[in-house]
């Protein structure tokens, strides 16, 4: 039986560090203007909630964000949603920019840099462990139990891994552990994966979760900085050298997800394609979704914007504003539009005879009269002109917008603008 109150004293004696500087390239032109940990997802969320969340909801409330490319979108998210942590009970969440220092230039190397150019200020916090995080990937975990799954197994470091299938793996870092769990090899996106103990069909596969007790961290992290061979990486680096040297614990993600009764298995997602952006989202409308954004007992915090109610309106013959298996956000009106498994985020304006099927739009997107639009992704903003066609003929879909192998077109503003020239 889980001792609650063990994880949740742990928890409170840990910092949580979110590495949130990723681009996120290949998400194209959606990552032009912000950092993927900033991108959109789930009708009114971002990205970065997801491990944000986590940690609170795990009874972690002294957090660092690090930040470096195109950061100011996420960075006003971070002081506009996150800002209720108290600085009298020892809460805090730092935004922690990529900054020059003695010696340094202005960038982070890598993910190990990113912690090391801060040590100092994780230091004010006094934590006695940390727990490195990705700010890119969408999942709900109980932080505190792979936390506690450390302390019990006396590691250096614990790894936080997701079951995969083994003809999947090859994509990812893969851990190689025996039936105690602890490490024998990690291996860069291997062509034979090697299966978990007792599962041949699955293997486990890196998360990017780190937890360290703090000081030993800093030592490595500071002997790290030394060596001028080193890439200052997580994954390339320091783990492959714990694993090689100490004692580096795998914890499989199922331990420690969190899941309500209509999630049949743990979910974890790296949106970091169109593909896998677009699938992510519209799998949300389904009747019964494999991830519960619904779930009151493990909320997901975010800036919560003042809007009114989304409105539909108009109900004539071949004209009325209705959406089936969609969700749309506070503040758009379906005016005489029809709407078939869509997610439309908070400002959407969609217009008489329009019609949607497979459709993610971002914020304050507006979709002209008598629009058809199929399987696409629109970005933040866009003035969808009337008329329009997308996801009919994929050859001119190619030439005028961004068609991805699986046939989701994305849309941008600048793509539309060039439809005139």
């Amino acid at each position: 039986m889980i001792d609650d109150r063990e994880s949740q004293r742990l928890a409170q004696q840990s910092m949580a560090f979110v590495l949130a500087g990723g681009r996120g390239s290949r998400l194209y032109e959606l990552t032009d203007r912000r950092a993927k940990p900033a991108m959109y997802f789930g009708g009114k969320s971002r990205i970065i909630d997801f491990p944000l969340s986590n940690s609170v909801n795990s009874g972690i409330r002294r957090i660092g964000v690090a930040t470096q490319y195109k950061a100011h979108s996420l960075i006003r998210h971070l002081q506009r949603g996150w800002s209720f942590f108290r600085a009298e009970r020892n809460e805090g969440l730092d935004i922690l920019p990529a900054s020059q220092q003695m010696g340094n230039d202005n960038w982070y190397r890598g993910t190990a840099d990113a912690v090391a150019q801060n040590i100092d200020i994780i230091r004010s916090y006094a934590p006695k462990y940390i727990i490195i995080l990705a700010g890119d990937h969408i999942y709900k975990q109980d932080y505190s139990l792979m936390i506690k799954h450390h302390v019990d197994s006396g590691a250096d470091v614990t790894v936080g891994c997701i079951e995969v299938p083994r003809e999947e793996a090859s994509a990812f870092g893969v851990m190689h552990v025996d039936e105690s769990d602890k490490i024998l090899d990690f291996m860069e996106k291997p062509a034979d994966p090697p299966a978990m103990p007792g599962h041949p069909d699955l293997a486990l596969a890196s998360m990017g979760i780190y937890v360290f007790e703090s000081e030993y961290l800093f030592g490595l992290l500071e002997k790290d900085a030394e060596d001028p061979d080193s890439e200052n990486d997580f994954g390339k680096n320091i783990i492959p050298a714990i694993v090689r040297d100490g004692l580096a614990i795998a914890h499989p993600f199922s331990r420690s997800c969190v899941r309500t009764g209509i999630e049949k298995k743990a979910y974890w997602r790296d949106v970091g394609t169109v593909d896998a952006f677009w699938q992510a989202n519209i799998d949300l409308t389904d009747f019964e979704p494999e991830f519960d954004l619904y779930d009151t007992d493990w909320p997901i915090w975010t800036n919560q914007e003042l809007t009114a109610p989304a409105k539909f309106i108009h109900n004539e013959e071949g004209r009325k504003g209705h959406a089936v298996s969609s969700m749309v956000s506070g503040n758009c009106i379906i005016s005489g539009s029809r709407l078939d498994r869509c997610l439309l985020f908070t400002g959407v304006r969609t217009h008489s005879y329009a019609e949607l099927s497979g459709v993610v739009a971002m914020p304050y997107a507006n979709i002209g009269r008598r629009a058809r639009l199929t399987n696409v992704v629109i970005d933040r903003g866009v003035q969808i002109p009337e008329d329009l066609v997308v996801g009919e003929d994929p050859e001119a879909d190619a030439r005028r917008f961004r068609r991805t192998k699986n046939g989701i077109c994305l849309i941008t503003q600048k793509m539309i603008d060039a439809l005139d020239d």
